[in-house]
């Protein structure tokens, strides 16, 4: 009896301190050193309003939005089923997805220059990821300067300001976050008409 007290007691104490100050505590540190990533990262609007997280990719199916890589997280960029199609290079699915991406993209971009870059038609491993290369985001000018009736050269100075360098100035390559440059597109131009109503219609 006594030492089933004493495990009893060690399990009481282990459970107040682990399961209950240490969460309690950790959580209360995070929302005052870093309240924006302990809640989501989340972005708003001009008008206050969370159209997103900044972790996390979305569709933007409106011409005037740069556009992510496709996604195969659920039926797209579900952040409840986060993964890959796990197809492999001879996957006949993997060939018909790309060739249909390929075709939309050509019809969707006339205006663009140079192949089409091969992010815009590959998942990523999380089907998820918010960023893609300047290259790839650079290629979309045309389509959503078209879009918006403004300059090339204004986009792309957006473009330029949105990009995000090195970590720590030599790790990985540089990235714009779509949702981000979205966001700051609408607040130097104002928000574009909504396309026409339809299942994957979705802006920021």
């Amino acid at each position: 009896m006594k030492t089933f007290v004493v495990a009893l007691r060690v399990t009481l104490v282990t459970l107040v301190l682990t399961g209950i100050l240490y969460p309690l505590g950790m959580t209360a540190l995070a929302q005052v050193l870093f309240p924006s990533a302990a809640n989501g990262s989340l972005a708003k609007d001009e008008s206050g309003k969370v159209v997103g997280s900044r972790l996390l990719g979305q569709n933007f199916a409106n011409p005037a939005y740069f556009q992510l890589r496709p996604s195969a997280a659920g039926t797209g960029y579900d952040p409840l089923a986060s993964g890959g199609s796990n197809f492999g290079p001879t996957s006949a699915k993997l060939q018909d997805r790309v060739k249909a991406d390929i075709a939309r993209l050509s019809k969707d971009n006339p205006d663009a220059t140079g192949e089409i870059p091969a992010e815009l038609v590959t998942t990523s491993g999380s089907g998820l990821d918010p960023h893609i290369s300047p290259s790839a985001a650079m290629w979309q000018v045309p389509r959503v300067a078209h879009a918006r009736a403004v300059s090339a050269a204004r986009i792309t100075a957006a473009l330029d300001e949105a990009v995000s360098g090195r970590d720590f100035g030599f790790l990985g390559e540089p990235t714009v976050n779509v949702l981000e440059l979205n966001l700051a597109l609408d607040r130097q131009f104002g928000q574009p008409a909504a396309p026409p109503a339809g299942p994957t219609a979705t802006a920021p």
